[in-house]
């Protein structure tokens, strides 16, 4: 949790403001999860703050959805051009990616 909550204030993720009257206010919790080895032992705990967005009403809180994701036929392309070509293949993790995008609109 304490690495979680550091995260979010080092990217200025927030700014405590004054709540406006209209605003409707989202709530959040605390995620916890257990990561293992392959061998089935613990690796470490994992904790994210979450925020509870079936709260939002659809045209007063947000307009539209997307989430970028990959489907599963794109990966397996790039493994057998990677694989085709001898190239070397390697896995990349980004911690707290999601807290580097920037928006546009107010969420409270």
């Amino acid at each position: 949790m304490v690495d979680e909550f550091q995260a979010l204030i080092d990217n200025d993720t927030w700014r405590l403001i004054p709540r406006s009257p209209s605003a409707n206010v989202m709530s959040g919790k605390w995620i916890f999860q257990h990561k293992f080895h392959i061998d089935g032992s613990l690796a470490r705990h994992k904790a994210r703050w979450v925020v509870r967005g079936f709260s939002e009403h659809h045209g007063i809180d947000y307009d539209e959805t997307f989430s970028l994701d990959v489907k599963p036929a794109m990966i397996q392309i790039v493994l057998n051009i990677a694989t085709s070509h001898t190239w070397a293949i390697h896995q990349l993790d980004v911690k707290n990616a999601f807290l580097h995008g920037h928006l546009m609109e107010t969420v409270y």
